[in-house]
Protein backbone atom coordinates (compact mmCIF):
# COMPACT_ATOMS: atom_id res chain seq x y z
CA UNK A 1 0.00 0.00 0.00
CA UNK A 2 1.56 3.32 -0.81
CA UNK A 3 1.28 5.99 1.60
CA UNK A 4 0.31 9.55 0.83
CA UNK A 5 0.89 13.22 1.64
CA UNK A 6 -1.23 16.40 0.94
CA UNK A 7 0.95 19.73 0.23
CA UNK A 8 -0.80 22.78 0.84
CA UNK A 9 1.07 25.99 -0.26
CA UNK A 10 0.02 29.10 1.49
CA UNK A 11 1.51 32.62 2.05
CA UNK A 12 -1.45 35.29 2.66
CA UNK A 13 -2.54 35.47 5.98
CA UNK A 14 -5.61 37.21 4.07
CA UNK A 15 -6.73 33.32 3.09
CA UNK A 16 -6.39 32.27 6.39
CA UNK A 17 -10.31 31.20 6.75
CA UNK A 18 -9.81 29.72 3.23
CA UNK A 19 -6.71 27.90 4.31
CA UNK A 20 -8.35 26.14 6.97
CA UNK A 21 -11.57 25.34 4.81
CA UNK A 22 -8.86 23.27 2.60
CA UNK A 23 -7.25 21.42 5.51
CA UNK A 24 -10.66 20.35 7.03
CA UNK A 25 -11.59 19.57 3.83
CA UNK A 26 -8.13 17.08 3.70
CA UNK A 27 -9.26 15.71 6.87
CA UNK A 28 -12.63 14.63 6.55
CA UNK A 29 -11.87 12.55 3.41
CA UNK A 30 -13.53 9.00 2.97
CA UNK A 31 -10.36 7.77 2.39
CA UNK A 32 -7.58 9.73 4.27
CA UNK A 33 -4.17 10.72 3.83
CA UNK A 34 -1.33 9.54 6.00
CA UNK A 35 -0.32 13.55 6.85
CA UNK A 36 -0.60 17.10 5.38
CA UNK A 37 2.14 19.12 4.80
CA UNK A 38 0.83 22.82 5.11
CA UNK A 39 4.15 25.17 3.18
CA UNK A 40 4.02 29.00 4.10
CA UNK A 41 6.06 30.73 1.77
CA UNK A 42 8.42 33.51 3.57
CA UNK A 43 5.38 34.62 5.67
CA UNK A 44 6.88 34.23 9.31
CA UNK A 45 3.32 35.45 10.91
CA UNK A 46 1.33 33.21 8.56
CA UNK A 47 3.88 30.30 9.73
CA UNK A 48 3.16 31.35 13.07
CA UNK A 49 -0.41 31.30 13.42
CA UNK A 50 -0.46 28.01 11.50
CA UNK A 51 1.50 26.05 13.49
CA UNK A 52 -0.35 27.16 16.75
CA UNK A 53 -4.07 26.35 14.96
CA UNK A 54 -3.64 23.85 12.62
CA UNK A 55 -3.47 21.02 14.45
CA UNK A 56 -4.22 18.30 12.16
CA UNK A 57 -1.63 19.55 9.85
CA UNK A 58 2.61 19.55 9.93
CA UNK A 59 3.25 23.29 9.33
CA UNK A 60 6.87 24.20 7.51
CA UNK A 61 8.63 26.95 6.32
CA UNK A 62 9.54 27.68 2.67
CA UNK A 63 13.15 26.58 2.42
CA UNK A 64 13.63 27.34 -1.11
CA UNK A 65 12.79 30.39 -3.34
CA UNK A 66 9.67 32.70 -2.36
CA UNK A 67 7.41 31.29 -4.99
CA UNK A 68 4.52 28.62 -5.74
CA UNK A 69 7.51 25.98 -7.12
CA UNK A 70 10.03 26.82 -4.54
CA UNK A 71 6.91 25.87 -2.24
CA UNK A 72 6.45 22.72 -3.58
CA UNK A 73 9.84 21.95 -3.43
CA UNK A 74 9.82 22.19 0.20
CA UNK A 75 6.82 20.29 0.66
CA UNK A 76 8.16 17.48 -1.20
CA UNK A 77 11.24 17.55 0.67
CA UNK A 78 8.92 17.63 4.13
CA UNK A 79 6.18 15.10 3.31
CA UNK A 80 6.77 11.21 3.65
CA UNK A 81 4.41 9.70 1.40
CA UNK A 82 5.23 7.49 -1.67
CA UNK A 83 2.07 9.55 -3.64
CA UNK A 84 2.77 13.55 -3.31
CA UNK A 85 -1.00 15.27 -3.70
CA UNK A 86 -0.82 18.78 -3.82
CA UNK A 87 -3.79 21.10 -3.21
CA UNK A 88 -4.52 24.77 -3.61
CA UNK A 89 -5.20 26.97 -0.53
CA UNK A 90 -7.92 28.34 -2.00
CA UNK A 91 -9.73 25.13 -2.95
CA UNK A 92 -12.03 22.81 -1.20
CA UNK A 93 -12.02 18.75 -1.96
CA UNK A 94 -15.24 16.85 -2.13
CA UNK A 95 -15.26 13.69 0.46
CA UNK A 96 -14.59 11.58 -2.30
CA UNK A 97 -11.70 13.29 -4.11
CA UNK A 98 -8.67 11.78 -2.55
CA UNK A 99 -9.90 8.21 -3.67
CA UNK A 100 -10.82 8.94 -6.42
CA UNK A 101 -7.42 10.69 -7.28
CA UNK A 102 -5.84 7.90 -6.20
CA UNK A 103 -7.78 4.92 -8.45
CA UNK A 104 -5.32 5.34 -11.48
CA UNK A 105 -2.55 4.29 -9.81
CA UNK A 106 -3.23 0.80 -9.87
CA UNK A 107 -1.58 0.78 -13.09
CA UNK A 108 1.90 0.65 -12.35
CA UNK A 109 2.53 3.58 -15.73
CA UNK A 110 0.91 5.83 -14.29
CA UNK A 111 3.07 9.15 -12.68
CA UNK A 112 0.65 11.41 -12.03
CA UNK A 113 -3.28 12.10 -11.61
CA UNK A 114 -5.08 15.28 -11.64
CA UNK A 115 -8.94 16.23 -10.94
CA UNK A 116 -11.48 18.40 -12.07
CA UNK A 117 -11.29 21.93 -10.56
CA UNK A 118 -14.90 24.00 -10.68
CA UNK A 119 -15.15 27.71 -10.18
CA UNK A 120 -16.54 28.73 -6.76
CA UNK A 121 -16.98 32.44 -8.22
CA UNK A 122 -17.04 34.76 -5.27
CA UNK A 123 -19.22 36.73 -6.99
CA UNK A 124 -21.65 35.61 -10.16
CA UNK A 125 -20.04 34.35 -13.39
CA UNK A 126 -18.95 37.08 -16.03
CA UNK A 127 -21.38 36.41 -18.69
CA UNK A 128 -18.58 37.40 -21.09
CA UNK A 129 -16.33 35.44 -19.30
CA UNK A 130 -15.96 31.97 -21.88
CA UNK A 131 -15.82 28.36 -20.28
CA UNK A 132 -12.67 27.48 -22.87
CA UNK A 133 -10.67 30.07 -20.82
CA UNK A 134 -11.66 28.68 -16.67
CA UNK A 135 -8.14 28.24 -17.10
CA UNK A 136 -7.55 31.70 -16.23
CA UNK A 137 -8.28 31.13 -12.77
CA UNK A 138 -7.08 27.86 -12.37
CA UNK A 139 -10.16 25.36 -13.09
CA UNK A 140 -10.90 22.78 -15.51
CA UNK A 141 -11.85 24.73 -18.79
CA UNK A 142 -13.88 23.63 -21.81
CA UNK A 143 -12.19 21.10 -23.80
CA UNK A 144 -10.58 19.09 -21.34
CA UNK A 145 -11.77 15.40 -21.49
CA UNK A 146 -15.59 14.30 -19.61
CA UNK A 147 -14.30 10.79 -18.96
CA UNK A 148 -10.57 9.51 -17.34
CA UNK A 149 -8.19 10.50 -20.05
CA UNK A 150 -4.51 10.69 -20.48
CA UNK A 151 -3.11 14.63 -20.87
CA UNK A 152 0.00 16.30 -21.41
CA UNK A 153 0.16 17.64 -18.30
CA UNK A 154 -2.19 18.85 -14.82
CA UNK A 155 -3.56 21.78 -13.45
CA UNK A 156 -1.71 22.94 -10.49
CA UNK A 157 -4.76 23.14 -7.82
CA UNK A 158 -5.54 19.35 -7.95
CA UNK A 159 -2.40 17.37 -9.23
CA UNK A 160 -0.46 14.60 -7.30
CA UNK A 161 2.81 12.16 -8.63
CA UNK A 162 4.30 9.42 -7.51
CA UNK A 163 7.39 10.25 -5.52
CA UNK A 164 9.95 8.49 -8.31
CA UNK A 165 8.74 11.21 -10.31
CA UNK A 166 10.64 14.00 -8.81
CA UNK A 167 13.89 11.48 -7.90
CA UNK A 168 13.90 10.53 -11.60
CA UNK A 169 13.16 14.19 -12.93
CA UNK A 170 13.74 16.26 -10.67
CA UNK A 171 11.21 18.92 -8.63
CA UNK A 172 9.26 22.03 -10.16
CA UNK A 173 11.54 24.44 -11.68
CA UNK A 174 11.74 27.80 -9.55
CA UNK A 175 11.26 31.09 -11.38
CA UNK A 176 8.64 29.76 -14.11
CA UNK A 177 5.85 29.99 -11.66
CA UNK A 178 3.24 32.34 -9.31
CA UNK A 179 5.23 34.41 -6.54
CA UNK A 180 2.81 36.37 -4.74
CA UNK A 181 0.32 37.61 -7.41
CA UNK A 182 1.68 37.55 -10.03
CA UNK A 183 -0.32 36.18 -12.64
CA UNK A 184 2.33 33.62 -13.96
CA UNK A 185 2.04 29.88 -14.31
CA UNK A 186 3.22 26.75 -15.85
CA UNK A 187 5.41 25.10 -13.33
CA UNK A 188 3.22 22.27 -13.46
CA UNK A 189 3.19 21.92 -17.11
CA UNK A 190 6.80 22.45 -17.32
CA UNK A 191 7.36 19.30 -14.43
CA UNK A 192 4.72 17.39 -16.63
CA UNK A 193 6.41 17.62 -20.18
CA UNK A 194 10.12 17.09 -18.08
CA UNK A 195 8.46 14.07 -16.89
CA UNK A 196 6.72 11.72 -20.03
CA UNK A 197 10.71 13.04 -21.54
CA UNK A 198 12.58 11.76 -19.23
CA UNK A 199 10.53 8.70 -18.31
CA UNK A 200 9.50 7.21 -21.15
CA UNK A 201 6.80 4.58 -20.99
CA UNK A 202 4.58 6.74 -17.73
CA UNK A 203 1.28 8.06 -18.66
CA UNK A 204 -0.49 11.23 -16.91
CA UNK A 205 -4.45 10.73 -16.29
CA UNK A 206 -6.63 13.32 -15.52
CA UNK A 207 -9.65 11.92 -13.71
CA UNK A 208 -12.50 14.14 -13.34
CA UNK A 209 -14.34 12.50 -10.59
CA UNK A 210 -11.62 13.86 -8.36
CA UNK A 211 -13.26 16.92 -7.37
CA UNK A 212 -12.33 20.62 -5.84
CA UNK A 213 -14.28 23.59 -6.15
CA UNK A 214 -11.77 27.18 -6.14
CA UNK A 215 -12.51 30.18 -4.59
CA UNK A 216 -12.40 33.10 -7.40
CA UNK A 217 -12.28 35.80 -5.63
CA UNK A 218 -14.08 39.06 -7.17
CA UNK A 219 -11.02 41.00 -8.53
CA UNK A 220 -10.59 37.69 -10.73
CA UNK A 221 -13.51 38.14 -12.34
CA UNK A 222 -12.81 41.31 -14.28
CA UNK A 223 -12.01 41.98 -17.82
CA UNK A 224 -8.23 43.59 -16.72
CA UNK A 225 -7.57 40.53 -14.53
CA UNK A 226 -8.40 38.76 -17.86
CA UNK A 227 -6.15 40.72 -19.91
CA UNK A 228 -2.93 40.28 -17.68
CA UNK A 229 -3.87 36.52 -16.46
CA UNK A 230 -3.84 35.38 -20.80
CA UNK A 231 -0.79 37.99 -21.40
CA UNK A 232 1.20 36.13 -18.36
CA UNK A 233 0.56 32.77 -19.89
CA UNK A 234 2.07 33.43 -23.09
CA UNK A 235 5.15 34.37 -20.83
CA UNK A 236 5.28 31.06 -19.19
CA UNK A 237 4.70 29.35 -21.87
CA UNK A 238 7.99 31.19 -23.52
CA UNK A 239 9.60 30.23 -20.35
CA UNK A 240 8.49 26.26 -21.09
CA UNK A 241 9.79 26.25 -24.48
CA UNK A 242 12.66 27.06 -23.15
CA UNK A 243 13.35 24.40 -21.19
CA UNK A 244 11.37 21.52 -22.83
CA UNK A 245 11.28 22.43 -26.43
CA UNK A 246 9.12 24.13 -28.50
CA UNK A 247 7.17 21.05 -29.96
CA UNK A 248 6.07 19.71 -26.50
CA UNK A 249 5.46 23.11 -24.97
CA UNK A 250 3.12 23.96 -27.59
CA UNK A 251 1.23 20.83 -28.51
CA UNK A 252 -1.62 21.34 -26.95
CA UNK A 253 -2.09 24.63 -27.51
CA UNK A 254 -2.56 24.15 -30.92
CA UNK A 255 -5.09 21.93 -30.66
CA UNK A 256 -6.50 23.77 -28.00
CA UNK A 257 -6.48 26.90 -30.47
CA UNK A 258 -7.76 24.91 -33.72
CA UNK A 259 -10.60 23.30 -32.06
CA UNK A 260 -11.71 23.79 -28.86
CA UNK A 261 -11.29 27.43 -29.02
CA UNK A 262 -12.49 28.17 -33.04
CA UNK A 263 -15.71 25.91 -31.78
CA UNK A 264 -16.36 28.69 -28.65
CA UNK A 265 -16.59 31.27 -31.25
CA UNK A 266 -18.99 29.72 -33.75
CA UNK A 267 -21.04 28.89 -30.71
CA UNK A 268 -20.67 32.54 -29.68
CA UNK A 269 -21.85 33.74 -32.53
CA UNK A 270 -24.12 31.37 -32.89
CA UNK A 271 -25.89 32.20 -29.43
CA UNK A 272 -25.71 35.85 -30.57
CA UNK A 273 -27.98 35.40 -33.60
CA UNK A 274 -30.33 33.94 -31.82
CA UNK A 275 -30.66 37.06 -29.54
CA UNK A 276 -27.72 36.00 -26.76
CA UNK A 277 -25.92 38.91 -26.72
CA UNK A 278 -23.57 37.38 -24.28
CA UNK A 279 -22.66 34.72 -26.86
CA UNK A 280 -21.02 37.68 -28.62
CA UNK A 281 -18.67 38.64 -25.70
CA UNK A 282 -17.66 35.29 -25.25
CA UNK A 283 -16.53 35.13 -29.34
CA UNK A 284 -14.94 38.44 -28.86
CA UNK A 285 -13.08 37.20 -24.64
CA UNK A 286 -11.36 34.55 -27.10
CA UNK A 287 -10.49 35.88 -29.53
CA UNK A 288 -9.21 38.40 -27.36
CA UNK A 289 -7.17 36.31 -25.10
CA UNK A 290 -5.70 34.33 -28.08
CA UNK A 291 -4.32 37.12 -29.31
CA UNK A 292 -3.25 38.54 -25.79
CA UNK A 293 -1.66 35.03 -24.97
CA UNK A 294 0.35 35.21 -28.27
CA UNK A 295 1.92 38.23 -27.63
CA UNK A 296 2.63 37.21 -23.69
CA UNK A 297 4.91 34.49 -25.75
CA UNK A 298 6.20 37.01 -28.33
CA UNK A 299 7.74 39.24 -25.35
CA UNK A 300 8.68 36.39 -23.27
CA UNK A 301 10.15 34.93 -26.53
CA UNK A 302 12.42 38.18 -27.12
CA UNK A 303 13.08 38.47 -23.54
CA UNK A 304 14.54 35.57 -23.49
CA UNK A 305 16.66 36.01 -26.37
CA UNK A 306 18.09 39.36 -25.02
CA UNK A 307 18.43 37.45 -22.15
CA UNK A 308 21.01 35.02 -23.92
CA UNK A 309 22.46 37.84 -25.69
CA UNK A 310 23.84 39.76 -22.79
Amino acid sequence: MSTVSVVICAYDEGRWDQLVAAVGSVETQQQGADEIVVVVDHNPTLLRRARKELAGARVVPNRACQGLAGARNSGIAAAGGDILVFLDDDAVAESQWLGRLLEPYAERSVAGVGGRIVPAWQRERPRWWPEEFDWVVGCTYRGMPENRAMVRNLIGCNMSFRREVFERVGAFTEGIGRVGTRPVGCEETELCIRLTQGWPGTSIVYEPAALVHHHVPAHRASWSYFRRRCFAEGQSKARVTTSVGAVDALSSERQYVLRTLGGGVARGIGAAAHGDAAGLGQAASIAAGVALAAAGYADGTLARRRGRAA
